[in-house]
């Protein structure tokens, strides 16, 4: 079998440490070759900008790419020239073509415990959030002009099409249900959304497809999660409510995710952010980064054995009562580090 070249992106915070963990999976798995490179903050510091030619050439080189964290304090600014870290996340989507964003929510049968909902609320929710990432407000025209500022918010029937179609398939692969939230009773190009995303609906003769209000969506993933399948949505929307479905699972620290094109690599990184006040301390959670990899093996390499295996390991290791700081507490937990908490889902590999 021929070496699945994939580029590991560790970038700033405990970014570097939460990649070691998934390089050590991937060794252990077996059948990587795997390239080191910067971004984010380490690569203005090396070379000016967060993400350079080279690095971005290397990646669509690859056949899969594994980013860990960008961004800290230490690259803040307001000023408009200045290059910022996440600059590199974003040329990194628009330089591979990555207009889809799939983030799977479903708590660890050891962890329902650990989140802020009650435990008959969440038991059962396993939901996909399937998120535009290339149009809407994050990408229009903005500016100010004296005491007034705009973002526009502009979307085409082209680019709601092609993100209705993989939530469409992504849920006939799953229970057959896609609810699709806009804000349709406000805003035109919820509108179209909306228009776009029933007109499709047909081809897909065995999913279900319902509408929900953005604000409604917001209420009822905390009130009765398990209703849903695969949500689909906007980039704004989406960006908000997967970090709020985030938090049915316990922490941010339990999230991946896989951003996908048309064509060639996709890229998959967790969720949570860089941690700058937790960096070097070996106290950050791998697991959202361990599943990452899962789903860069199920999504970017066809590897389904191995994403499962990889995905029991990390429930086997939180079954164990092993707990990371941020998913600390409850009866017979023990509270470990990275590097512990790393060896025990590799030892369940």
């Amino acid at each position: 079998m021929t070496a699945a070249r994939i580029v590991l992106l560790p970038g700033d915070g405990i970014g570097p440490e939460i990649g070691a963990a998934a390089r050590r999976a991937l060794e252990a798995l077996g059948g990587f070759e795997i390239t080191e490179l910067l971004i984010g903050g380490a690569s203005i510091d090396a070379h000016g900008t967060a993400l350079t030619d080279d690095v971005l050439e290397a990646c669509r080189g690859s056949d899969a790419v594994l980013l860990c964290a960008v961004g800290g304090p230490k690259w803040d600014t307001t000023d408009p020239d200045e290059p910022r870290p996440e600059q590199g996340l974003l040329g990194l989507r628009k330089g591979l073509g990555l207009f889809a964003n799939l983030r799977p929510v479903r708590p660890s049968e050891a962890l329902l415990e650990a989140s802020p909902l009650r435990r008959e609320r969440i038991e059962g929710t396993d939901l996909l959030v399937v998120r535009e990432l290339t149009g809407g407000i994050y990408f229009g025209e903005s500016g100010r002009d004296g005491d007034s500022a705009h973002d526009d918010c502009a979307y085409t029937v082209e680019e709601i099409e092609r993100i209705a179609r993989v939530a469409f398939e992504s849920a006939g692969k799953r229970r057959g249900r896609v609810t699709s939230v806009d804000k349709a009773n406000v805003l035109e190009t919820s509108r179209l959304w909306r228009e776009t995303v029933t007109r499709l609906a047909p081809e897909y003769g065995d999913v279900e497809l319902d509408h929900l209000l953005v604000d409604n969506a917001a209420m009822q993933l905390v009130s009765a999660p398990t209703q849903f399948d695969v949500i689909v949505t906007e980039n704004l929307f989406g960006d908000i409510l997967s970090d709020e479905a985030a938090m049915l699972t316990g922490s941010l620290g339990m999230l991946p995710s896989a951003s996908l094109g048309e064509k060639g690599p996709g890229l998959f990184e967790p969720v949570h952010g860089s941690a700058p006040d937790i960096a070097g301390t070996g106290r950050a959670n791998p697991l959202a980064t361990l599943l990452s990899v899962a789903m860069m093996l199920r999504y970017g390499l066809g590897r389904h054995e191995d994403a499962d295996r990889l995905e029991r390991a990390v429930d086997s290791a939180l079954a164990q009562g092993l707990r990371t700081p941020d998913l600390a507490g409850g009866p017979q937990t023990r509270e470990v580090g990275t590097e512990e908490m790393t060896d025990a889902v590799l030892q369940s590999i």
